[in-house]
């Protein structure tokens, strides 16, 4: 008769590697003598001195977006590849480590979400604050309706230089930030409106309504994008932004760095 050994052993049968979750130093050292497989600290900061490490830029309180988040840096830093089986130890009702959970790494697991918050001029917590509503529009529209929105984050100085206004600017005068709830309602509400936001790496809205002037030429994106996708990417080369783009036509989400296209993803998969 199976134990429990038995039956909970084949979660790291054959793995490839051990991901660590933010582990302790008394925890990491279990495993610094492990002969195989290789062992990867996931964690803001390599603290324990791993050989292999990911940063995790951003707390996820959500654990299938963390190990996603983890392994998706691996594929970045080589550390993981297509059709790796991972063992991922994270933790889930305390503060250590209590989970163990086996993921296969496919191609879908590389979407570009790493890239967008870990390699980004501004805080990362502000990148995923105005991603996320980004998504939140592409899944529920502005009052039912499609809507389209372009969001340039970071190095607002140069990108207010490369825009000009098309109207009142509701944020002039504020010190709001994106994050806040009542913030991003706000947001919603003033993305059924021409123009780009322009937030600072702080996560500050310095402007909407922001008709972005960088020169397009020479900048080259996917055939079937419109004037919104082109000025994202005009206006990433042109600066140190990072630009997210709702598309109105077919409702992805998009996102641009240094003038290229880095994420495109259906906000209903994500």
């Amino acid at each position: 008769m199976a134990d429990l050994t038995d039956l909970f052993g084949k979660i790291v049968d054959d793995v490839d590697a051990v991901f660590l979750f933010s582990p302790s130093g008394s925890y990491y050292e279990r495993f610094a003598d492990l002969a195989e497989p290789d062992v990867v600290v996931v964690a803001p900061d390599n603290h324990v001195g791993a050989d292999n490490f990911v940063e995790l830029p951003l707390e996820f309180e959500n654990v299938k977006d963390r190990v996603r988040f983890g392994l998706e840096g691996a594929i970045d830093e080589g550390i993981a590849e297509d059709g790796d089986v991972i063992a991922c130890a994270t933790d889930v009702f305390d503060d250590s480590i209590d989970t163990v959970s086996r993921v296969r790494v496919s191609e879908e697991t590389h979407t570009g979400i790493y890239d967008l918050f870990a390699n980004s001029r501004a805080d990362p917590g502000v990148i995923r604050d105005v991603f996320e509503v980004a998504i939140e529009l592409g899944t529920k529209g502005q009052k039912g309706e499609p809507v389209g929105a372009l969001f340039v984050v970071g190095d607002a100085g140069k990108v207010m230089n490369k825009s000009r206004p098309l109207s009142y600017n509701p944020f002039e005068k504020s010190h709001v930030h994106v994050g806040d709830p009542i913030v991003n309602v706000m947001l919603k509400e003033f993305s059924r409106l021409d123009g780009a936001f322009v937030i600072s790496d702080s996560g500050k809205i310095v402007s909407a309504y922001r008709y972005l002037e960088p020169s397009a030429e020479g900048v080259d994106i996917p055939k079937g994008l419109g004037a919104r996708h082109m000025a994202a990417g005009a206006v990433t080369r042109d600066t140190n932004a990072t630009a997210i783009v709702l598309s109105e036509s077919d409702g992805l989400v998009r996102a641009f760095k240094g003038g290229e296209l880095i994420l495109e993803l259906d906000p209903e998969e994500y």
